[in-house]
């Protein structure tokens, strides 16, 4: 499965945004590397990557990240080899076998949702919850029409719904000017397309989705309150699913998800949303890091350890009781 973030597009969107990003490819892998800055120094990020068609390419690239990390100046290397010529399942055991730790924390999710819809659309749908099948082929009854657009002057339609979205839910949204820039670099070249429910001709709900070579990602999606109860961000995600089928894409992402046995994730609930559409977990190996400048690197994980107690010290001792507090006070 091709992912969108090691994809050409994908690095001409982060030079426009003024970012260094490196591309390298030998037999059998590839990957796209950004370079980013954090406590440690410079750093080389390559989102779901680098890609490999075995375990040997995927070596090759893993020495080609450390010679273009040396030579830029780079701290260490992240990665997330998500196709990488091994399953998620033997990753700890390879990765730290070849010097790398896991990162601190994700970048990208650990876990996704994939719509397989590389067969006849009348399987995708039977895969569905009824609801979403029905509302799919009668929600035009009620007067709700679907559109696709690659104008990006179109996508002020998504951030007009991101904001009441934000507003209601008290979440933050990417900036205006990050999508805009999303919408000027990928929608002109093919790479992403903006999908519209319309009633009687005016917006109600949007969704943004990145293409690959095979992968169709449902990315940003919002909608107008006042006409939730036509629900009709279901059908505007399967309409989504069907124009991706058309275009021959073999797979729609539908991004991170919660693990299932954490019912009080803060991802359960849209969790819930993108299982109804039927479709399959995919597990990732996570998001690991390969020190290159091995001193400064430990002097970095040293601190963000040291950061961290400190933060649980003060959160202990804001919790702790009141004569308990007095004692420490003294």
């Amino acid at each position: 499965m091709d992912h969108f973030l090691q994809s050409p597009p994908w690095a001409a969107f982060q030079r426009s945004l003024g970012r260094t990003v490196h591309q390298r490819s030998g037999p059998g892998w590839s990957f796209l590397a950004i370079e980013e800055s954090n406590p440690a120094g410079k750093l080389l990020y390559a989102p779901y990557g680098p890609v490999a068609a075995s375990l040997t390419a995927f070596d090759a690239a893993l020495a080609a990240l450390t010679d273009l990390a040396r030579s830029c100046g780079a701290v260490f290397v992240r990665i997330e080899p998500v196709d990488a010529g091994f399953a998620a399942a033997e990753a700890d055991a390879l990765l730290r076998t070849r010097g790398l730790r896991p990162a601190p924390a994700n970048q990208q999710p650990e876990l996704s949702w994939i719509v397989d819809v590389d067969r006849d659309f009348k399987d995708v749908l039977a895969d569905m919850k009824p609801v979403n099948r029905n509302l799919y082929r009668n929600i035009h009854k009620k007067g709700v029409t679907f559109r696709s657009s690659q104008d990006p002057d179109d996508i002020s339609v998504l951030l007009t719904f991101l904001h009441l979205t934000a507003a209601r839910n008290g979440f933050k949204p990417q900036s205006d000017e990050y999508l805009t820039q999303v919408a000027r670099s990928l929608m002109p070249a093919g790479a992403a397309t903006l999908f519209v429910a319309e009633l009687e001709g005016e917006p109600i709900a949007a969704a943004l989705a990145y293409d690959s070579a095979d992968t169709r990602t449902y990315a940003h999606a919002a909608l107008d309150d006042a006409h939730r109860k036509l629900s009709a961000g279901i059908p505007l995600l399967v309409t989504l699913m069907a124009d991706a089928k058309a275009k021959g894409l073999k797979h729609v992402d539908l991004w991170g998800v919660a693990p299932a046995d954490q019912p009080d994730h803060k991802w359960a609930g849209f969790t819930a949303f993108k299982k109804s559409f039927g479709g399959r977990e995919v597990v990732y190996p996570g998001t690991w890091d390969l020190p290159v400048n091995k001193l400064r690197y430990s002097g970095y994980q040293l601190a963000r350890r040291g950061a961290q107690a400190a933060r649980r010290g003060v959160r202990a001792a804001r919790t702790a009781p009141a004569r308990v507090r007095g004692a420490l006070g003294r």
